[in-house]
């Protein structure tokens, strides 16, 4: 166990000298993820503040269990609770182009899926709507529905079940103790790489074709790889 991980574990038994260290050790972190905000309406030091709770949300949700550094951890989510910043405050504005594009590249998305039966590619929708890839993706990414364990993950019924409703229903410290081991049991049975997309995707707020980029795969493939992990988890459940 390296000093970060032995910091994260004490700062959850109650360590407050841990906490404080770990935080000031992670100051880096905040700093560097928000400047990809700057411009946006929002005083640096006010994204920094923001961006210090999503660190503060990472010290105290993150798991040795995950697989993965504190940090790749971290950051997503400090990232995550800006957008979320951002978003809840309107000051995102996505363009009524972009919006048309997004919703026309998924109209011919689900038409050539159900024609041949298998998942178009990026550059083939960009290419049949006449825009470049890049512009393509753009629209994708700022119109995709915010992804969280809040995500239906069954329609057996008429209101579906998310994954945190399976998990994390309730207060009591017992039935929480219980179920948090149960959503670490179900991580732990996941391969490495799917370990890391669920974190990256589910508690670190990231978008397909980011967790892409980081696990070097295509957006399609995170796709198609992100719904076989949620139905053998639902089927563990």
């Amino acid at each position: 166990m390296d000093r970060t991980e032995e910091l994260v574990q004490r700062s959850q038994d109650g360590d407050k000298a841990a906490r404080d260290a770990l935080i000031e050790e992670n100051m880096g972190l905040i700093h560097h993820v928000a400047k990809r905000f700057l411009g946006r309406g929002v005083e640096a030091e006010d994204l920094f503040q923001i961006g210090a709770i999503g660190l503060l949300k990472a010290v105290d949700r993150f798991d040795l269990g995950f697989g993965v550094r504190f940090s790749t951890y971290a950051v997503p989510m400090i990232a995550g609770e800006i957008r979320r910043f951002l978003r809840d405050d309107s000051m995102i504005k996505v363009s009524r182009s972009l919006k048309e594009l997004a919703m026309k590249a998924a109209r011919l998305r689900e038409q050539l899926l159900m024609e041949r039966g298998a998942e178009p590619g990026v550059e083939e929708l960009a290419s049949s709507l006449g825009v470049e890839p890049e512009e393509l993706v753009q629209a994708m990414d700022s119109c995709t529905e915010v992804e969280s364990l809040q995500k239906v993950i069954s329609q057996g019924d008429s209101d579906g079940t998310s994954l945190m409703e399976r998990v994390e229903q309730g207060r009591d410290e017992q039935e929480e103790l219980l179920r948090r081991m149960l959503l670490e049991e179900l991580l732990s049975s996941l391969e490495p790489k799917e370990r890391r997309l669920i974190v990256l995707r589910f508690f670190g707020d990231l978008t397909q074709t980011q967790v892409a980029e980081d696990l070097g795969m295509s957006q399609v493939q995170v796709s198609r790889l992100e719904k076989k992990i949620l139905q053998a988890l639902k089927e563990k459940i």
